[in-house]
C-alpha cells in the first residue's frame, strides 16, 4: 500500500468542494455517510454514480467529466474494479487530487492500475486511508481507529514527522 504523508490529507481536505465517486442509492451506506459527514462540515459535495439521478435531494452525475462546474478533488468510494476507470476518468476532467477510500473493513477503491494512473498523470492520491479518521469532529470509534494506527506505526505523518493534524 502507498504511503502518503498528511500533506496529501490537508491539501485533499482543503478542498470545498469535492466530488464522491460511487456514492451509493443506500442511505445507510458508508459513501452516504460520508457524503452527509462532508456536507454537515461545509462541503459543496457532489455525487457521481451512474445508477443515481440524485442523492440526499442532489443532481447526481453519471461521471467525473460531467460534472459543471468541473472539480478539482474526488474521493473515489467504488471497488477497486471500478476505481481504474473513475480515475482514468478523473485525469481526463482534470482533477488534480484523488483520495482512494479504504473503510476499516478493508473494503476500498484502491489498485495499482488506479495508482500507477495518478502518478503517471500528476496527480495528487491519498490512498487506503478513512476520511472519517481525518475529519474534525470525527466520531470516537473514528478517532480510536486513527489512534490504534498511530500506536501501530501505520497513520501518515508530516514530512517533518508529525504524525498529528493541525487543530
Amino acid at each position: 500500500m502507498t504511503r502518503q504523508s498528511l500533506e496529501a490529507i490537508e491539501n485533499f481536505l482543503a478542498q470545498k468542494r469535492i466530488a464522491i465517486a460511487g456514492v451509493s442509492r443506500n442511505s445507510e451506506s458508508d459513501s452516504q455517510k460520508m457524503f452527509e459527514a462532508l456536507r454537515t462540515r461545509g462541503y459543496d459535495v457532489v455525487p457521481v454514480n451512474p445508477k443515481a439521478i440524485q442523492v440526499q435531494g442532489q443532481r447526481c452525475f453519471s461521471r467525473v467529466q460531467d460534472i459543471q462546474p468541473p472539480v478539482h478533488g474526488v474521493l473515489v468510494m467504488t471497488s477497486a474494479r471500478v476505481a481504474d476507470k473513475v480515475v482514468s476518468d478523473c485525469a481526463e476532467a482534470g482533477v488534480r487530487r484523488i483520495w482512494l477510500y479504504r473503510g476499516a473493513a478493508g473494503q476500498g477503491s484502491v489498485s495499482e492500475r488506479a495508482l500507477a494512473i495518478c502518478e503517471n498523470r500528476g496527480i495528487e492520491v491519498v490512498a487506503g486511508q478513512c476520511p472519517f479518521m481525518f475529519l474534525p469532529g470525527a466520531s470516537g470509534v473514528h478517532r480510536f481507529h486513527g489512534l490504534i494506527r498511530k500506536m501501530i506505526g501505520r497513520y501518515p505523518k508530516h514530512c517533518n514527522g508529525s504524525s498529528k493534524l493541525p487543530a
